[in-house]
């Protein structure tokens, strides 16, 4: 019967999205209790799915008991468990930092609530139409949460992802009309059998490319990234940590499931060319992303940009289409949200108590936020992947995969990557620990004057409401408890093999 956890994953959310709704009419601060409630019942789910799949278990649910191809079929494999799991803890985890940071509306906590559902059923459906479905459901949430600051920037940010999610949405579900055409079924596995037959047919290579286009642009693959340093940058705190450690990191999770579980490695061994395109952008993105991260002076777009990077490694890793780099693509996947999501959450720490949004804010503020400071630095050498940590370990499997599949460009990308993550990361400690005094004396009459009723830390005359009001021991403690697990799961090489491996021996032997 673990196989019902599979529809509970998505069904316990998306109920539960209407109830903080329903409450507004006795009171306006239940959602954040109701959410708590159904996050828990999340985390009990997903640990029930990946005890199983760890066990050697590949489960599978007929939707309404109409067996697949021609009913929906929900799948809980190596691939999909870990981030189920992922999804689970973090959702967990940004409730606890958002008791105090806020918002507190109960409209949000049905947005957000909502948004775990569709996270939840891209990662365990195993039907390529409801995948767009449940992106849809994904992208409407989102649209809504980085537009809950209600500033005009934020409602910018919206719109302009709006925009660019709908196109990326709208090129997927070509993409899937014309693997439909080619083969009447929409069954992923099903799908992956008929293809075999027809793929160097037209509408097969244009279905790829329009499938793998539409979900780079979800997970903001340079030059389809452009929506994500303003969603990042204008939301308020707690979404950019929710949203940067999740939203993205799905829709790479459904690039690797449609290349791997799809179209195949035979699809790549047929037409090469397809392969060679995919590594390309992912490199590229790599490369200009880590750059252009290199060259911000504001936190959060740092970070953003170095998302964007981080994906086009994971991009490569599942195109290389080896054992060793889809072992380190699902690691870095689950290692980058964990660690993304902890370094927003402090950055919205440090913007709370000490008004800090750019890189010059942080000048010594390592005295004086010890805990904060030194979050940053394990979870900011983790990035760069420094072992032993979560980070390294994708990486290396990564690298590895590369080297083993004479990829060299790849394998150079994988070490020029790291030599970039560290060029902005050691600013950040830099500026934290090593900032000359007195421009750190400068900083605190800042803050000063900003707690005094002055200029906001963007310049302006008004408060900055995308920071939490208050910091507290809660938030701390997830931080803390982030940067902990990233280390210990950097012992947990022997976990991974063991959910995974039953997954690559079936896709790639």
């Amino acid at each position: 019967m673990t196989d019902v956890a599979l529809p509970l994953l998505i069904a316990v959310p998306i109920v539960a999205a209407v109830l903080p709704l329903l409450s507004s009419l006795l009171s306006s601060v239940t959602g954040w209790h109701v959410a708590v409630v159904a996050c828990v019942a999340e985390a009990g789910l997903a640990a029930l799915v990946v005890r199983a799949v760890y066990g050697g278990e590949r489960l599978v649910h007929a939707v309404g008991g109409y067996p697949a191809p021609h009913g929906i079929e929900l799948v809980g494999d190596g691939l999909s468990a870990p981030v189920v799991g992922l999804i689970a803890t973090v959702s967990l985890g940004v409730l606890a930092f958002a008791r105090t940071a806020g918002p507190r509306r109960n409209s949000f906590y049905s947005a957000y609530l909502l948004l775990v559902g569709g996270l939840m059923g891209i990662t365990v459906t195993g039907d390529l139409f409801n995948m767009f479905v449940f992106l849809e459901i994904t992208g409407l949430a989102t649209y809504a949460l980085v537009a809950a600051d209600r500033s005009g920037e934020s409602a910018i940010a919206a719109l302009k992802y709006l925009i660019l999610g709908t196109t990326g949405a709208s090129l997927f579900l070509i993409g899937v009309g014309y693997a439909f055409i080619s083969t009447g079924t929409l069954n992923m596995v099903d799908l992956s059998e008929q293809l075999a037959d027809v793929y160097t047919t037209r509408a097969v290579l244009a279905s790829f490319g329009f499938i793998v286009v539409g979900l780079s642009l979800k997970a903001a693959i340079f030059p389809l990234h452009t929506w994500q340093p303003d969603a990042y940058t204008y939301a308020p705190d707690t979404v950019t940590t929710f949203i940067s450690a999740l939203v993205s990191t799905v829709a790479a999770y459904a690039i690797g499931r449609v290349i791997l579980t799809v179209f195949t490695v035979s699809f790549f061994e047929a037409v090469p060319l397809a392969q060679d395109a995919v590594l390309a952008f992912a490199a590229i993105s790599v490369l200009a992303g880590s750059t252009l991260a290199v060259l911000q002076t504001e936190i959060k777009r740092m970070f953003a940009y170095s998302s964007v990077s981080q994906f086009g490694l994971v991009i490569a890793a599942f195109a290389l289409a080896t054992p060793d780099s889809v072992l380190g693509g699902v690691i870095h996947l689950v290692g980058h949200g964990l660690m993304k999501g902890g370094l927003f959450a402090t950055a919205a720490i440090l913007a709370t108590a000490h008004g800090a949004r750019t890189v010059d804010d942080l000048a010594r503020l390592g005295y004086r936020s010890r805990v904060s400071a030194a979050v940053v630095g394990v979870l900011g050498l983790a990035l760069v992947g420094v072992p032993p940590s979560i980070g390294f370990l994708g990486k290396w499997y990564i690298g590895v995969g590369a080297v083993r599949a004479e990829a060299w460009p790849v394998a150079v990308v994988v070490f020029l990557s790291t030599m970039l993550t560290l060029a902005y990361i050691a600013r950040l400690l830099e500026r934290l620990y090593f900032a000359d005094p007195d421009t750190a004396e400068t900083t605190a009459a800042e803050e000063a004057a900003v707690a005094d009723g002055g200029p906001a830390a963007d310049g302006t005359d008004r408060p900055d409401t995308r920071a939490p009001e208050a910091v507290s021991v809660g938030m701390l403690a997830v931080v803390v408890v982030t940067a902990v697990v990233v280390v210990a799961l950097g012992f947990a090489t022997g976990v991974f093999e063991t959910l995974l491996d039953p997954f690559i021996r079936g896709v790639l032997a």
